[in-house]
Formats: C-alpha cells, structure tokens, sequence
C-alpha cells in the first residue's frame, strides 16, 4: 500500500543515533554507524524522529510500504516499560491518530494482566498530559502544548509581559511540522532576533498563534526548513503564515523559504510579512 513514511538520506547521516530514541515504536535502529528504518509496519509516518537529527538526514516521503500495525507495536512498546508507552499513546493523540490511539489502548485493555504496570495510570497521563511529558528522547525537544500564561489569570489578574507562548519546541529544526498544535493554525515564522527586538512581540503578534523560529543566516539544513514549511501547508492545513524578519539583508532568505514553500505546496495560504527596525520599530508590513 502507498502511505507515508520516513527515509533516511545516508549521505547525510553522521550517525549520532539521536533518531532512535526519538522513535517510540522502534522502528529506527543504528546499523553500520548509520541511523536505518528497520521495520515499515512499526514506522506511523508522523515523523517525531525528524526534529532529532541535527543533520536533516530524514525525511517524510510517500511510497509503497507494509502497513503499520499498531497491534506490533504495542507488543514492543510494553516491554520497554510504562514511560515508553504513555509516550507513545501521547504521540498518537497529539497528532489525531484516533484509529491507532483506540487500537493502542484496546491492547492494554486485553492484556492488562500481563502488564508491569497500571493501564488506568497510563490512560490518566495520556489524557491528563498538562505540561509534562514522559519521554524516551531528548526531554528538551519533545513536543508539548500548554494554555499560555495569560489564558490562565482572570482578567484583573493579567498584567503586561505575559508570555502567549503555547507550544514547545520553536525551532524550525525541531517542530513537527504535523504536531498538532500546527493543525489548521495561524503560524509566526520569525527570525530568532525578532522576539529581542519588538517589545511587544507576545501580545500582538504571538497572541493565539502557533510559532516556528530561524536563522537564515546560520542556521544550516535549510532544505529541511522548506520540507517543513511545505508540510504545514499542505498536511497541517495552516490558515495564515506570517514571516516576520529583521531589517538586516540576510533575513530576506526567510521570506524567499516560505514564498518558495507555498509554490510547491500549491495550496493557496496568506502569507504576511513584517520587516522589524534594529532599534524595535516596525518598517514595512503587508500582505505578499
């Protein structure tokens, strides 16, 4: 069957292994050196190992692959523990997979006898998430949504400076483009100086928005940033992308990333832009 499904360029690949961990249903292992999909019924194709490798070397591609099985999954994931599996649950949900999210929890259900743990205390930190996550991998880039500050205080309560940041990660490099958080989302795609620059960069450019920040000058892989862009647009369906850029030549590359993002995607989204002063103030704002 067609699906999609992550590739790896070997090129690419340094082999630092960072991917497999990040790879709940291990379906990545390292072989050779070199980080290899061993297994296409245990890869879901949602791509949580993309913002692992600081290489860029993997990719989302559709082809013709066996079809995932969430039931052999689930016999993995319960051997590597209670963690690995409220994880992996969480993956799933996170990303609207409801199919494989009731597949996953009608086999805890039927072999909760044999389990070393507690399904009921799995279930609650799926659903019950909050701010923490259980995680395999590199706990400081494991996706996450959260209420700003801000939705938190009764009115009288809020006072100016509060953060309206709602998701973790922010860079580029990181996000999955698919995380749920970027679902049908008006998106902020700012150069990392933007936020230090504009002093009221949360309250009215933030506010109710999902965010993805980079350097198009230092930041490297940025092949990875178009493939990225592209998926926001076409498998994330976002509403608005707004660029936002400082003065300085080199930001433009950012503006020339996303422009050249909705031509591949060929979904038509409104993309603004706005162009920040050194000194904070707002030079050029428009539509493009």
């Amino acid at each position: 069957m067609i699906r999609e499904i992550v590739t790896i360029d070997d090129d690419k690949c340094n082999g630092c292994g960072a991917c497999v961990p990040a790879c709940h249903e291990g379906a990545l292992q390292m072989i050779d050196g070199k980080a290899r999909l061993v297994s296409d019924l245990m890869c879901d194709g949602l791509g949580a190992c993309l913002g692992h490798c600081p290489m860029g070397a993997i990719t989302i591609e559709k082809r013709e692959a066996e079809p995932y099985d969430e039931f052999k999954v689930m016999q993995i994931m319960v051997e590597k523990g209670k963690n690995t599996v409220v994880a992996h649950l969480k993956h799933l949900k996170e990303h609207n997979e409801t199919k494989y999210l009731k597949e996953g929890v009608q086999f805890l259900e039927q072999n909760s006898g044999k389990l070393g743990f507690s399904v009921k205390e799995v279930l609650h930190e799926v659903h019950h998430s909050g701010q923490h996550h259980a995680h395999a991998g590199c706990p400081g880039s494991q996706a996450r949504s959260f209420e700003p500050k801000s939705a938190q205080l009764a009115p009288e309560a809020m006072v100016s400076g509060q953060s309206e940041l709602r998701q973790w990660p922010v860079q580029l490099h990181l996000v999955s483009p698919r995380a749920g958080y970027f679902q049908g989302a008006d998106v902020v795609l700012a150069a990392d100086c933007v936020a230090f620059a504009l002093g009221d960069f949360h309250q009215k450019y933030l506010k109710g928005k999902s965010l993805a920040i980079a350097c198009p000058k230092l930041d490297s892989n940025q092949e990875v940033y178009l493939q990225k862009l592209v998926s926001l647009i076409v498998d994330s369906q976002i509403n608005t992308l707004h660029v936002m850029i400082m003065q300085v030549p080199c930001c433009g590359g950012l503006v020339q990333l996303a422009q050249r993002a909705v031509a591949q995607a060929g979904r038509k989204v409104p993309v603004k832009l706005t162009v920040v002063g050194i000194e904070g103030e707002i030079l050029q704002e428009q539509w493009v």
